[in-house]
């Protein structure tokens, strides 16, 4: 692979649009020398905006490598996913996955609309032979660094043989990013009992355990998640999604709950400043925000979702996520598996 990496960026997506995606791009040219980017949306936007951060970031060397690519029409945060493929033609996330399709970029980046998204990801992109649903994957902090989860949304109802699939696209993403050789697998269950669960469940720990090639450890608890007791983590889409957005709520809720009591009086704050080192390193371990970036697996290329209301250095995240991807080819390897072994 060559050294020089193109991701192509939803430039009109999420909730602030041109004002964050096109500082956050800038920066990651700044970051990463090898790096070119797309810019994919509305040009008489974003050209404007465009060299007015270059100028202020003082970044007029990168202009050679980041490009505009015109699309007039823009998909809303609330539009159906149907609806979006029917008016899919130039809109900025389509054409932004197209470049991926095309081969005129190795990634495709986009805080915007997630069920468009993934419509139009499957529909452009097409599926790796031998997975049924492409699946929502991103890291979560935990005692021992971090775990990866999966489904967080993709897949509201999902059969046992799509949870083997998922878990076999997260152990090989697991492998290609943290170079964890055999990452240990838990399936999210009420308990860690064989005989607890529904009948989904069960027959996904049992389809997943006589899977020869996977390191699975069984059922894990809810708390299971941060214990760092699994690598990879398996769940549907509607449990995987709650499990998310409540463990983003909870982290929100201590570094609130940290200011709040901090600053209750002179001495507290003075203790405050004292222990700012540390603070400051948990906050920023369980901080979701700084693991922005999930990844939809299963697609014949790479699609980085970033959280719609991401800021400028949360969105950089998104694309440094989508750089390691494309370093590590992370569906090339887990097409590889795929064709290795039968499902």
């Amino acid at each position: 692979m060559s050294d020089s990496i193109c991701i192509a960026v939803d430039a009109m997506g999420g909730d602030f649009g041109p004002r964050v995606v096109i500082p956050a791009s800038v920066d990651a040219l700044q970051r990463h020398p090898q790096l070119t980017l797309q810019l994919v949306g509305q040009q008489n936007i974003l050209t404007p905006l465009l060299d007015k951060a270059l100028l202020e970031l003082s970044a007029q060397s990168c202009a050679s490598r980041i490009s505009v690519i015109d699309a007039a029409n823009v998909i809303e945060n609330d539009e159906r996913p149907s609806h979006a493929l029917r008016k899919r033609s130039d809109t900025s996330m389509f054409r932004a996955i197209t470049q991926v399709a095309e081969g005129s970029a190795q990634a495709c980046v986009s805080a915007g609309n997630t069920g468009a998204l993934m419509a139009l990801g499957r529909f452009t992109l097409k599926m790796l032979p031998g997975i049924d649903r492409p699946a929502i994957i991103t890291a979560i902090p935990s005692v021992e660094g971090v775990s990866y989860m999966l489904d967080l949304g993709a897949n509201v109802d999902c059969s046992a043989e799509h949870l083997l699939q998922f878990a076999i696209m997260g152990s090989v993403m697991t492998t290609a990013v943290e170079g964890i050789v055999e990452p240990r697998i838990g399936l999210l269950n009420v308990g860690e009992e064989e005989m607890k669960g529904n009948e989904q469940v069960k027959l996904a720990s049992r389809l997943i355990r006589e899977h020869g090639d996977l390191n699975y450890i069984g059922f894990i608890e809810g708390d299971g998640i941060f214990t760092g007791k699994a690598d990879v983590v398996v769940c549907d889409g509607f449990v995987g999604n709650i499990a998310l957005k409540s463990s983003e709520g909870a982290a929100r809720l201590i570094g609130r709950q940290l200011r709040t009591s901090f600053s209750r009086s002179p001495v507290r704050r003075f203790l405050a400043w004292l222990a700012s080192p540390v603070l400051d390193e948990i906050r920023t371990h369980i901080d979701p925000a700084r693991r922005n970036g999930a990844s939809l697996l299963g697609l014949q290329g790479i699609v980085v979702k970033s959280h719609g209301s991401a800021d400028r250095t949360c969105f950089g995240y998104a694309i440094d996520q989508a750089i390691a991807e494309v370093k590590m080819d992370v569906p090339g390897s887990i097409n590889r598996r795929l064709e290795s072994q039968a499902l």
